[in-house]
């Protein structure tokens, strides 16, 4: 099994690219949130992996974050998704996007991802509910159902989950939804 690959970036063509390991060249393919923070042509670069050998060929892929391979790992463990549906996924959201939508059991987010759909959506929901959340230390799996509430708002209002989970820090443990809401958008405006 290869498991992680260090080298000089040698091509990038999305979703596609070239590692060149002492003269040796890798192709791999790679979701777009890692494809868009890989270096420039020429430079060093480490990718975790993850090698599928089917009958007809050997596929690398690979992954700039342990959690981003973990996600795509759980993923491929579920009947009726391969690889590809897998790196669609991962290129549609984050890893802890994928975990949070998971824990909120939220069908509608998977959906927007194209190739997915309502009953690929349940299926994911069902087979991940509790094997991602917890690996990535989300908020929503820790959270009170007042402050999932608030994280969820503040996502259908636009913000990032990065935003909104800065946001929740800086409320009070005992906060209601309304007020909550209030305050967030409040800490998050300029």
């Amino acid at each position: 099994m290869i498991g992680r690959l260090s080298g000089l970036l040698a091509e990038k063509a999305p979703p596609q690219v070239l590692v060149d390991v002492s003269g040796v060249g890798y192709e791999v393919a790679v979701p777009m949130s890692t494809f868009y923070n890989l270096p420039d042509t020429g430079a060093k670069v480490t990718l975790l992996t993850h090698l599928v050998v089917r009958e007809d060929a050997h596929l690398l892929y690979g992954f700039l974050t342990a959690a981003e391979r973990a996600s795509f790992r759980e993923l491929i463990k579920i009947s009726g998704i391969g690889p590809r549906i897998a790196l669609a996924l991962l290129s549609g959201l984050s890893a802890a996007e994928l975990a949070q939508a998971i824990a909120a059991q939220d069908a509608t987010r998977l959906i927007k991802v194209p190739g997915i759909g309502k009953k690929t959506a349940e299926r994911l929901l069902l087979e991940l509910k509790g094997k991602l959340a917890p690996d990535l230390g989300l908020p929503v799996a820790a959270g009170t159902p007042a402050r999932n509430d608030i994280l969820q708002a503040l996502v259908a209002l636009g913000y990032s989950d990065k935003e909104a989970a800065a946001a929740l820090k800086q409320l009070p443990a005992d906060v209601d939804v309304s007020q909550g809401i209030k305050l967030a958008l409040k800490a998050l405006s300029p």
